[in-house]
């Protein structure tokens, strides 16, 4: 029997408590506002104020510390791109002199600057110690709808911060979000194409891999502990599956072609191409590389699979027509689709967490560009028209931001949006080139 993947870990700070700030009606009943709908294309941003934190105690460490504490809180949920983060400039608050609980605030002093939310903040650093009280307001109902209570050292002020921001946007939108997620893609800042990850958001990026050869394809497993990846440090490209915890690594080094695995979601198996039989087809392994059946037969090659969030699918693509298409395949049945048939060259398709959608990258005017369509072949959609190819799609695992890798400006960059194609933005900006991207699951603590 397969091994079953550990519970998702819950982000919590060994060192950290948290509490309720305060009497809040929806936190005791478990309501979540639903203030935002991410499935809505159309999705008006949310004004949203976030002013200074108040510092308890006086200091220059103290007040540069809290600074960055809210402007990282800020930044934070405008990545998100469900919020207009407001201008402090047009607050009429003093941070420092006023109190930031319910009962001190005058809401139309917010509304009037158009604030429709409202954070507040207090800051408090003893030594290496911080704590930080934090609350969320709906300043139109004049009414605390969120309150946190937090203690750490001062080095785990980002996880602090990240878990509040993480309390925010399930209670608006009803979802777990992204602040605990990280995403795994290839960089060629040594020279080499080798794997790296860094954080949601593009902070701490850092090198996985010193194979010193052609390094690609990464994918998480659904509990974040091992990371699946092509490589040709062996002399042909083999699968290597890396327990990130102890570095072990185990290969799949079956004659010819090894590529593109990816994890089946809650499940210690991958999907993987390999060409021993004298075609690229797609198998079934297990996380030792053991074969467990084999999952297409057909003319061509069949390569780049991603899962249906249940498991039960696998997209795929394959040239058995012509030119590369994305195709579907049903593992009760067996039955295949073809999903794209709009455009000659459709690859790298990625499926939503929700379901609903592939991503995947289609040839137009000589540039890739990215796509998304329905899992059931309804309503194409180009989400990118820069100059430049911008390709590898990979979803967020609550579904509401894509990461791609694009040359718009060049060498090949790791960039995000929303799902809908709008705030394009870059991740970070590194040595060399960075591409193929993978979101991970939002397990990490």
């Amino acid at each position: 029997m397969a091994k079953q993947l550990p519970v998702a870990i819950v982000l919590m700070l060994a060192v950290m408590f948290i509490e309720w700030v305060g009497p809040a009606a929806a936190q005791q009943s478990g309501e979540t506002y639903q203030y935002i709908d991410i499935r809505n294309p159309f999705l008006r941003k949310i004004p949203l104020a976030v002013p200074l934190f108040k510092n308890l105690n006086s200091g220059a460490r103290e007040e540069d510390n809290s600074r960055k504490a809210v402007d990282f809180m800020g930044s934070s949920l405008d990545f998100t791109g469900y919020f207009k983060i407001l201008d402090r400039g047009a607050f009429l608050f003093d941070s420092q002199k006023s109190g930031v609980s319910v009962t001190d605030i005058n809401f139309q002093n917010w509304t009037v600057i158009g604030a429709e939310l409202l954070t507040t903040g207090t800051y408090e650093q003893t030594g290496d110690t911080v704590q930080m009280e934090l609350r969320l307001f709906d300043t139109i109902k004049g009414r605390q709808i969120l309150g946190k209570r937090y203690s750490g050292n001062v080095s785990e002020t980002r996880r602090m911060i990240l878990r509040f921001c993480a309390e925010v946007v399930f209670y608006l939108t009803g979802n777990q979000g992204i602040f605990n997620s990280r995403i795994a893609f290839v960089s060629t800042g040594s020279g080499k194409k080798e794997i790296y990850t860094c954080d949601f958001d593009g902070y701490n990026p850092t090198r996985l891999t010193y194979n010193d050869s052609i390094s690609l394809f990464p994918s998480w497993s659904s509990d974040g502990q091992f990371i699946a990846y092509t490589s040709y440090k062996g002399g042909k490209p083999d699968i290597y599956i890396r327990n990130l915890s102890d570095k072990r690594e185990a290969v799949i080094s079956n004659e010819g072609m090894n590529i593109t695995p990816v994890f089946m979601p809650d499940r210690f198996e991958l999907a993987a191409t390999q060409s021993f039989s004298g075609d690229q087809e797609i198998y079934l392994l297990t996380g030792t590389g053991k074969m467990i059946k084999r999952l297409t037969n057909s003319r061509g090659s069949d390569v780049s699979p991603t899962w249906s969030p249940d498991g039960k699918k696998l997209a795929f693509v394959s040239n058995r027509t012509g030119g590369p298409q994305v195709y579907i395949l049903d593992l009760d049945s067996g039955n295949e689709r073809r999903l794209t048939f709009e455009g000659k060259y459709n690859t790298q398709p990625s499926w939503s967490p929700r379901g609903d959608k592939i991503a995947y990258s289609s040839q137009v005017g000589g540039f890739h560009q990215v796509f998304v369509i329905g899992a059931d072949g309804q309503n194409p959609a180009q989400l990118t028209s820069t100059g430049g190819d911008n390709e590898s799609p990979s979803w967020s695992p609550d579904g509401s931001l894509i990461v791609f890798n694009s040359t718009r400006e060049g060498p090949s960059r790791l960039y995000v949006m929303t799902a809908f194609g709008t705030d394009q933005r870059r991740l970070l900006l590194l040595n060399g080139e960075q591409m193929n991207p993978k979101w991970s699951s939002g397990i990490f603590n």
